[in-house]
């Protein structure tokens, strides 16, 4: 709450004035604190899973009884920190991390910085906030309650740590928010992780972008970006990116190209397929419709082994033998779809 300064009539000449009006604006310079922009720090772990989580599989009822118990008290505990976020006519997701009521979302839910926001709560309690910055290259963005409150958080995890095969879990209000139901709760597991990108098995649908990844510590580990076009291809923003540039966003700073437009010219040599960046293996999650590669036939989950009989061992591979060719050059492209190789004959587009 701003405290109003009293207010002093001074009878005394035009250069008093100015002196003193040169003492109170230094004094109040001085008073005036900037804010911090201090990302949430990583807090040491206290608690051990049950020994059901580091099963391959659940092995029998004893496992599947508590896995439900765990999750339980989990979603007990996450959900009053998990949001719906209502920006114009558009709807999605957040979790709040601070106390002070800074809340993690999607860069495509947020936008541009300084845009109204209503801010739902699981109860139906409302509050206002504001836009700030974001990554909009890995699709990171950020909100602010400007409501005065004392919030319910989610600890920040080390999304660095997630390997493939952990157990996951999202909790949204897909939809936006609706009276007497509840965040909706999915549960699943990591299929593959990156620097830029985590791909689960939880399935998402629209309102859930935004929305919360949480490891079964209760901890944030992703937020939810796009939806896949099968069970495989769910894509959520990795937590650590948001702490590594926590200042920049929490200022109100955006930078990074557009999700999916990558930092080449229009009119540069363009495929139409999305894959999980800095992992092993180069995996199709989606694939744009009416794209040089949907017209070819390809499709999410299949994975690219050979450009024009060059070998692709990463992804990235594929982005760079990409950029190597100009628009209606022919390639043939070598995928294993399950447990068969196909060779397809691709003409590169134009973006």
């Amino acid at each position: 709450m701003t405290r109003l300064p009293r207010v002093i009539f001074l009878f005394i000449t035009s250069v008093s004035v100015a002196s003193f009006i040169l003492l109170v604006s230094s004094a109040v310079a001085q008073d005036v604190k900037q804010p911090e922009f201090k990302a949430p720090e990583l807090k040491p772990l206290v608690d051990k899973l049950p020994a059901s989580f580091y099963k391959k599989t659940p092995e029998n009822v004893e496992d599947l009884k508590s896995i439900q118990d765990h999750v339980d008290k989990l979603v007990e505990k996450v959900t009053p920190s998990v949001v719906s976020v209502r920006i114009g006519a558009s709807s999605g997701s957040g979790v709040i991390v601070t106390k002070d009521g800074f809340v993690l979302t999607a860069g495509h839910v947020s936008g541009a910085p300084n845009r109204d926001v209503t801010v739902i709560f699981h109860t139906g309690k409302t509050a206002k906030g504001k836009t700030l910055g974001g990554n909009h290259g890995i699709d990171s963005g950020l909100i602010k309650i400007t409501t005065p409150g004392d919030y319910p958080v989610a600890d920040m995890g080390d999304s660095s740590e997630v390997k493939a095969g952990h157990w996951c879990m999202v909790i949204a209000h897909p939809g936006g928010y609706r009276q007497g139901r509840a965040p909706v709760v999915r549960l699943g597991r990591m299929l593959n992780t990156g620097a830029t990108t985590l791909t689960t098995d939880c399935a998402l649908v629209g309102g859930d972008s935004g929305g919360p990844l949480f490891d079964m510590h209760g901890r944030v580990i992703g937020i939810n970006s796009r939806i896949g076009q099968t069970m495989l291809a769910n894509m959520h923003v990795p937590v650590n990116p948001f702490r590594d540039s926590w200042e920049k966003i929490a200022k109100g700073d955006v930078f990074g190209g557009k999700l999916g437009t990558p930092a080449v010219k229009t009119g540069g040599p363009y495929l139409g397929v999305q894959t999980t960046p800095n992992v092993d293996g180069c995996v199709i999650l989606a694939v744009t419709p009416g794209s040089p590669a949907d017209k070819a036939g390809l499709k999410p989950n299949d994975v690219i082994r050979k450009f024009d009989g060059k070998e692709i061992t990463a992804a990235p591979e594929l982005s760079k033998f990409v950029q190597a060719r100009k628009a209606g050059d022919q390639v043939l492209i070598e995928v294993l779809r399950g447990d068969e190789k196909l060779s397809i004959k691709l003409e590169i587009g134009k973006r």
